[in-house]
């Protein structure tokens, strides 16, 4: 016996209350519709319907059953819909938000080789400081510097970083003593404007966490404008690794404090792509997620990621 379409069959009888109905929506006789149900109620051991010769009515046992199917086929029909969908070429409009330095300097290089391997997704790229409301803005992915504490939303770490004070050296030339985190205080910063809060830096020793007000010379709620800040010298900024790991490198800025881990939120940052927490992810949603995922996951390969705004080659 065929027990889901025996399911499907008795579910169906249920709602039309006719053999004859039932049979003309799955093309099949009537006899095989009466049929498959008394071998599936002789499974059973139970008794679903009632049958005369006017009409079929359902047994208290016959109630509660249909009452179960109806949302265990749901789920099964469910589920093999977002299957086939998987399964189908990924395809349409994908909204995706994220912050400025990482949306510039990862996200618009990695969009430009995305859609040479799926031509039919159309992303769109919204960028701003502020994370997004996924449901209200219609967004599908946000990456985020930390994990999502709504409900409804799900996560998926890229990667976690630290944070690097770093200056220029024409600043470091003419800048006061800096040994230790206190000293800082006598110094130029520039700070990200973060409404309501003090300006601070947070530093982790063995010793425990301290923390030390700054003098903002800047404030903006940029860290591109931070970083353009600090290459011309106006003072101290604290920024991701990746972001300044070329500057490093290329001698424009130098890392301050290096023996110290240095924070202005929480030392559990780093990009998290923040997704809707449904039963299946969509094909479009998958499969840049895994694309994205596989250009910049890991503790070395976002410091390749990251492309300066402007940079050629």
């Amino acid at each position: 016996m065929d027990r889901l379409r025996a399911m499907e069959l008795f579910l169906s009888v249920s709602r039309t209350g006719s053999f004859t109905e039932t049979a003309k929506q799955y093309g099949v006789s009537p006899t095989s519709v009466s049929r498959m149900i008394t071998d599936l109620e002789q499974e059973l051991s139970v008794r679903l319907l009632l049958r005369s010769t006017r009409q079929v009515m359902l047994t208290e046992a016959g109630q509660e059953y249909a009452h179960q199917l109806d949302g265990i086929l749901w789920s099964i029909h469910h589920a093999h819909d977002n299957i086939t969908a998987i399964s189908s070429s990924p395809q349409g409009l994908l909204r995706v938000h994220s912050r400025v330095m990482f949306g510039v300097g990862v996200l618009t290089p990695l969009v430009a080789r995305f859609r040479t391997l799926y031509p039919d997704i159309h992303v769109e790229l919204l960028l701003a400081e502020a994370q997004a409301d996924l449901r209200l803005q219609q967004v599908d992915v946000d990456f985020r510097i930390a994990p999502p504490v709504e409900a409804g939303l799900k996560r998926r770490i890229l990667f976690k970083s630290d944070r690097y004070l770093v200056a220029s050296p024409d600043y470091i030339a003419t800048m006061p003593e800096l040994t230790s985190p206190p000293q800082l205080s006598n110094h130029a910063f520039l700070c990200y404007l973060k409404p309501g809060e003090r300006y601070v830096c947070r530093f982790m020793s063995d010793k425990g966490v301290d923390e030390v007000a700054l003098n903002p010379r800047h404030v903006t709620n940029s860290g591109i404008v931070q970083l353009e800040l600090a290459r011309l010298g106006e003072g101290i900024a604290l920024l991701d690794d990746y972001t300044v790991a070329n500057d490093i490198a290329q001698g424009r800025l130098v890392r301050l404090l290096p023996d110290f881990r240095v924070t202005n939120s929480s030392f559990e940052d780093g990009i998290y792509a923040t997704i809707l927490d449904t039963p299946m992810i969509p094909a479009k949603i998958r499969v840049f997620l895994d694309f994205v995922a596989a250009e910049v996951s890991g503790t070395e390969r976002r410091f390749l990621a990251y492309r300066q705004p402007g940079a050629t080659g």
